[in-house]
């Protein structure tokens, strides 16, 4: 049986497939080939395998592609780490009066940056709702938002949309160029990580919402309320704050001031955005869509008003803060008083429009008359006594005035060609109404061959160069751009007599910004505003009362010098020193200088405030060198201040965009110059002038008054320089280069008036005050003939002021005496 079961055993084919006692089998078993695995199955192994390993090596040799490329981009990208504190984008300058109107707005980029914290919560969520909704929720990339741009882009063949969030707006606008490439938007992604992780969500929207544009050249959402709604960011409405959002999206597509159906059907998509994500209740929701659109009156040029102030405003940031000022956002706060700002600039011109009035400027230029001769070809007429026009090429100079010739004009332009020896100007009339009210066609107001005084705007450009006489052939391909100098100018400054802050500040006609403001840029001579300065020190010095009589007839001086009194004084009699400066009598104001010293009164005139140059000889007393309205100014608020110097001045303060002041310049510590007691004493003087001098007219004021007039030579400069107990002010008229107004034209006709009205309308709501009397001044009755003490019963007396000690002690002599150490 154990054999049995053997037979019938088999075993593997490892065992050779033979059986123990049975040979046939294993002949028969071992003849059949053994089983192998079939060749397809082994082949696709082997492939499986090639192709798992070089995928693999793909997948390493990309990922090492990647993150090289990665790397590659990275290795250029900006600092996000800037961004943290180091926002300093270009913001608007604000120049600001004294009470706090804006007078000017200086900036590159208009903007003004507000803390996030500052907002309310509905300004954030509308901005948010119109923009990226999910933005408190993302890593700062919408990957949605992302692959349907780019399927969008793909479709067109170009890149037509983006699918950016709140945070990759930051980093385009602020960190990366705005080109729309596949490129861009990697590294706008790689940043847009960087910066979720370097800053918190409320400062990159805080960043987001004052650097994107907002339309009408503002940035930020503050310029965008400030200039919509006339109002700041913090205190607008839920639909206020979602027109703003709107704007983003198109900010000129959807401006209000542009297309209002448009602005609104914008503003409903956004409170509707909102509604839906949770952001308005429904009753917020009802009440937004239905609230009225109330725009801001559209913003009115402000440089009108006082652009003299805004320049130094201008020029002080400058030099404080060299290195940041160019970024803008500070607020600088002036003292101009912007009721008498705009009191002075009336003033002024109404002035110069009666002057302009009284010798015919406002009508069309004359034509040149035909010429007549006689038989033998000599001219019948004399020769014009207008200047002749300018020859050669005129060279650049602001202000400075040339002769020219109108050769064509244009009706439609509404402009006027002048020849300027080789240079072709023109003249766009629409620029000047002072001197066309009636609004003439060009060609009606400057006839061909007219002359006519102007100045160049700009400098000559090559085009615009042709021969004299018309040799040139055609037009010029380029034309400079001239200003019209027919009427004089002005300026006006007022000085708070207590503080010595700038009130009013005027320096043109025009209230050009940028213009020459010659209150505080040109020196003129002051002619008779002088005097008082002589007269005071002359009271200071104790060798003049106001009763001192002084010779008045012209004589030869030393050194030959031989003044005249004005025009039409024909008295030889002495007069007291009162008499004198409230006459402006000449000779005497001379012969006043001689005795007290002439080197003595410049000292003083520095001492005032006049830091222009004075030399000490005896022109000087008529106001022969050059003085700034301003510096004269300082001199006359001393007499009204009791004889304390302080500099006047413009800034108050500088803030800077951090909220911290800038320290500025330290001013010069103020100074007595005179005592109280002298100071009243010269006002006294001065008071006379008004009362019946030649500044009577003011006495219409109906309040204490003092002032003087002022004529230079030939009357090219006019002046009047005044106060009241607490402002002076001083104008001064005529032309930039030095043409003479007129022989009728003095500082009572063509400067006073201006005054005038600027001081009626300053002090129209103060009352009245007498100038205070300090001790140390007396007063006694004096013989009005002599200036002595009167004998009994003399009819012709008056009470007159004297500094305590100086009063005259004798009857009928007088302080004569005195007077007479200066007569030549």
């Amino acid at each position: 049986m154990r054999d049995g079961t053997r037979e019938g055993a088999t075993t593997g084919p490892e065992e050779g497939g033979m059986t123990a006692g049975a040979p046939g089998v294993r002949r028969a078993v071992s003849s059949v080939p053994p089983e192998k695995p079939p060749r397809p199955r082994r082949r696709l192994r082997r492939v499986l395998l090639s192709m798992l390993v070089l995928a693999l090596a793909l997948a390493a040799g990309g990922a090492a592609v990647g993150v090289a490329a990665l790397r590659h981009l990275e290795a250029g990208l900006p600092s996000v780490t800037d961004l943290r504190g180091n926002y300093h984008p270009p913001q608007v300058t604000r120049v600001l009066g004294r009470d706090g109107t804006l007078l000017a707005e200086l900036f590159t980029e208009r903007r003004t940056v507000v803390s996030i914290a500052s907002l309310p919560p509905h300004v954030k969520l509308a901005v948010l709702a119109a923009e990226d909704a999910g933005f408190y929720e993302h890593e700062g990339l919408n990957y949605y938002g992302i692959v349907r741009a780019l399927l969008v882009n793909l479709r067109a063949g170009r890149t037509r949309q983006g699918g950016s969030t709140i945070t990759q707006q930051v980093v385009k606008n602020l960190l990366l160029d705005p080109e729309r490439t596949y490129r861009r938007k990697l590294r706008e992604a790689l940043l847009s990580r960087r910066i979720e992780q370097e800053l918190g969500k409320d400062d990159i929207l805080e960043l987001y919402l004052n650097h994107i544009y907002f339309g009408h050249g503002r940035y930020g959402i503050e310029e965008a309320a400030r200039d919509n709604f006339g109002k700041p960011a913090r205190d607008v409405t839920i639909a206020e704050a979602a027109l703003l959002a709107g704007l983003v999206a198109g900010p000129e597509v959807y401006s209000p001031r542009k297309d209002v159906t448009r602005a609104l059907g914008r503003r409903a998509f956004v409170l509707a955005q909102m509604h839906a994500k949770g952001f308005l209740s429904d009753a917020q929701y009802a009440a937004a869509k239905d609230e009225p659109l109330h725009l801001a009156p559209e913003a009115e040029a402000l440089t009108q008003l006082a652009p003299e102030a805004v320049e130094i405003a201008r020029r002080t940031l400058r030099d404080l803060e060299k290195d940041r000022a160019a970024r803008g956002g500070y607020t600088i706060t002036t003292t101009i008083d912007p009721r008498l700002q705009a009191a002075a600039r009336k003033a002024l011109r109404d002035d110069l429009d009666a002057y302009d009035k009284r010798h015919a400027l406002t009508s069309a230029l004359k034509a040149p008359a035909p010429a007549e001769v006689d038989r033998r070809g000599r001219a019948l007429h004399p020769a014009s006594k207008d200047p002749p026009p300018f020859e050669g090429t005129p060279s650049f100079e602001a202000h400075k005035v040339l002769v020219g010739v109108v050769t064509g004009a244009d009706d439609a332009q509404g402009t006027f060609d002048v020849q300027v020896g080789t240079a072709v100007g023109t003249v766009r009339l629409a620029d000047h109404d002072r001197y066309d009210p009636a609004k003439l066609p060009a060609s009606a107001y400057a006839p061909i061959g007219a002359r006519v005084r102007v100045s160049l705007l700009a400098p000559v450009p090559p085009g615009a160069v042709r021969p004299q006489g018309g040799g040139g052939s055609g037009e010029p391909i380029a034309k400079v751009p001239l200003r019209l100098e027919l009427g004089p100018e002005g300026a006006l400054v007022a000085v708070d007599a207590r503080s010595r802050q700038v009130l009013a500040l005027v320096g043109s006609y025009e209230a050009a910004s940028g213009g020459l403001d010659r209150a505080t840029q040109s020196r003129r001579q002051p002619g008779s505003t002088f005097k008082p300065i002589v007269y005071s020190y002359a009271i200071h010095a104790r060798r003049f009362t106001p009763s001192t009589l002084v010779d008045v007839r012209p004589a030869a001086f030393e050194g030959g010098y031989r003044p005249a009194n004005y025009e039409g004084w024909t008295a030889t009699d002495p007069l007291r020193l009162r008499e004198a400066l409230a006459n402006s009598v000449n000779v005497v104001a001379v012969r006043v200088l001689a005795d007290v010293g002439p080197a003595n009164v410049v000292e003083w005139g520095h001492a005032l405030g006049i830091r222009s140059t004075l030399k000490p000889d005896l022109s000087l007393a008529l106001g022969s060198y050059e003085v700034l309205p301003l510096e004269l100014c300082g001199a006359y608020v001393t007499f009204a201040a009791g004889g304390v110097y302080e500099e006047p001045y413009v800034i108050t303060s500088i803030v800077g965009p951090d909220g911290k002041e800038v320290p500025l310049e330290p001013r010069v510590p103020s100074r007595r110059v005179m005592d109280a007691a002298e100071a009243y004493v010269t006002t006294s003087l001065l008071t006379s002038v008004i009362d019946h001098g030649t500044g009577a007219a003011a006495k219409r004021l109906g309040r204490p008054l003092a002032g003087k007039t002022g004529t230079s030579n030939a009357s090219k400069d006019t002046w009047f320089a005044g106060y009241s107990t607490d402002l002076a002010a001083v104008v001064w008229v005529g032309y930039d280069d030095g043409k003479p107004l007129g022989a009728a034209e003095t500082g009572a006709s063509a400067a006073l008036p201006a005054w005038l009205a600027f001081m009626k309308e300053a002090t129209e709501h103060r009352p009245a005050s007498e100038f205070p009397r300090p001790p140390g001044v007396v007063t006694a009755t004096i013989d009005t003939h002599t200036g002595a003490l009167p004998p009994p019963g003399d009819p012709d007396t008056m009470d007159e002021v004297f500094l305590d000690g100086t009063q005259p002690t004798s009857i009928g002599v007088g302080d004569a005496g005195v007077a007479a150490d200066a007569l030549p």
